[in-house]
């Protein structure tokens, strides 16, 4: 009897276990695929990377509303995440693949065709539909990895039915180092994919030689603009710390010396220009605050930065807007659009730059190397495009930035605001406590800033600043006494508008309210 219930037992958990070994063929298979196709796409055509092509056609295909749920609810996470359900949706089916593969010589064929075909639509949709090729060998290595790995399988599974236990072990053996040599290279292999095509070491080399050519004209910025305070953010932000908000789920490559630009639309004449060109033109330096309108009330996607750049009103007046142009539609190299007013860019009291420089070094690739726009005043999703490749000058009648279609604002000036970075802990000990932090009102400064505790105002110091397209330092020496106390701030511009107290939030054109944090004294 006991014997009896032990083969019993071995007969129904065969089958599960053979479905679990061919279910990881397929994956083993998927990740093979994936892992082709990206370092293909790295080497020869890199809007080809099937994954990030789906992703971002997932993203075109979704309703308004739930792009914006998810930028809202996941934040800079969002991509990650999208990612990541494109690639365990691959694996679901490659998995499928393994397991029919196992029952029947060729049946996951139909399943690895389909995970190439929604690869080959979402290359296309992206505007690339030549660059099939990664997609193409992804599929052909992916499946005959798929077709090896099952066929040892089924080998040992045979020996096995034929109870012949050294003939058994030996096909085990090689099923499994063969499983896992090419399970391991091929997890080697996305993993390097991922990472070359996030950072094109090639244009990071070319980026790491360049010399940034002197400016004709630089803010100088002021001893007294950096307090110097511990936990405040510093009055330069580094480049490592600022903040990146965009909707490239591939970091676009761009090589400097294949970098062109184009003006068209309403004007003239249309003007080309490239990175040498650029080059070759007056440069000027300046500072400037650079604000994301998804930044919540106190949030960090903010910061300020040094950028070196060429005036976008200069360009523009050699191409002549014609009469009745408003807007100019600013387009990335991944597609991505910004609607800017024409007034804004024309305007000879605001450096709207293409930049090519950020704090003393070339843009980091991240941050739009080789080329982006820089616009002080505007929430970056109307004005900051990175990656810049075509300035159109048309009329928001006619054209609309990628953002307006999903509800959000078709302008978009930044708010005044004001956050406080320290005491960022809890809990502070009583006495004379430092509450600091930065204010902003780009392009039209900050003049004043109070901090209420308990309802209470009290005016600020303010650091200097390089001019009004900066935020702008703030402390106040606090006389703590025990027990828990409300602090908040507010900011005044230079026009004398007070920052409103009305919480609002980022939708549809930056949120409102004044930054608030509870301490425990003592």
């Amino acid at each position: 009897m006991p014997g009896g219930e032990q083969n019993s037992a071995a007969q129904v958990t065969a089958p599960v276990a053979e479905r679990r070994w061919a279910w990881l063929c397929g994956v083993i298979g998927g990740v093979t695929g994936m892992a082709v196709a990206d370092v293909t796409a790295y080497l020869i055509a890199p809007a080809g990377a099937p994954i990030e092509a789906v992703g971002s056609m997932i993203i075109d295909l979704l309703p308004a509303d739930l792009v914006n749920w998810g930028k809202e609810t996941l934040g800079t996470a969002d991509k990650p995440v999208l990612l990541a359900i494109v690639v365990l949706g691959v694996l679901a089916l490659t998995g499928l693949a393994g397991s029919l593969e196992r029952y029947r010589p060729n049946a996951g064929a139909p399943a690895f065709a389909a995970v190439a075909l929604v690869g080959l639509i979402g290359v296309g949709w992206a505007g690339s539909p030549v660059a099939v090729v990664p997609t193409l060998l992804g599929l052909l290595c992916g499946y005959l990895t798929l077709r090896l790995l099952v066929a040892r399988l089924r080998r040992w599974l045979t020996n096995a039915a034929g109870a012949d236990p050294a003939s058994t072990a030996l096909s085990r053996r090689a099923f499994l180092v063969r499983a896992g040599a090419i399970g391991l290279a091929a997890g080697i292999g996305a993993a390097l994919g991922r990472i070359v095509q996030a950072t094109g070491s090639v244009v990071e080399e070319a980026r790491a030689r360049f010399r940034l050519p002197a400016p004709i004209a630089r803010d100088p910025v002021p001893a007294g603009a950096e307090l110097g305070l511990d936990g405040l953010s510093p009055y330069l932000t580094p480049n490592t710390d600022f903040y990146r908000i965009d909707t490239a789920l591939r970091l676009p490559i761009v090589a400097a010396e294949d970098w062109t630009l184009r003006v068209t639309g309403m004007v003239a004449q249309e003007v080309t220009l490239t990175f040498a060109d650029l080059l070759a033109r007056p440069l000027v330096e300046h500072v400037a605050t650079l604000a994301c309108v998804s930044n919540e009330v106190g949030g960090d996607l903010v910061g300020n930065a040094s950028w070196l750049g060429y005036p976008i009103r200069d360009l523009l007046a050699q191409a002549g807007p014609l009469p009745g142009a408003d807007m100019v539609l600013s387009r990335s190299e991944d597609g991505w659009t910004a609607g800017t007013p024409l007034s804004v860019l024309t305007d000879p009291g605001r450096q709207a730059l293409l930049a090519i420089g950020m704090n003393g070094e070339p843009l980091p690739v991240e941050h739009g190397y080789p080329v982006r726009m820089v616009v002080p005043g505007l929430y970056g999703y109307v004005s900051a495009t990175k990656w810049v490749r075509e300035l159109k000058v048309t009329t928001f009648a006619q054209d609309q930035g990628y953002w307006t279609p999903l509800g959000w604002a078709a302008l978009g000036p930044v708010k005044t605001a004001s956050r406080i970075d320290v005491p960022r802990r809890g809990s502070v000990p009583p006495g004379q406590v430092v509450v600091a932090g930065v204010a902003w009102d780009q392009h039209t400064g900050i003049a004043r800033v109070e901090i209420g505790i308990d309802g209470d105002w009290h005016d600020a110091e303010l650091a200097e600043t390089t001019g009004p397209d900066t935020w702008r330092q703030w402390f106040y020496r606090w006389d703590a006494t025990p027990g828990e106390h409300q602090l908040s701030v507010r900011a005044t511009n230079t026009d004398g508008e007070v920052q409103t107290a009305t919480a609002a939030p980022p939708a549809p054109d930056g949120a409102t309210g004044w930054h608030t944090r509870s301490v425990q004294v003592g």
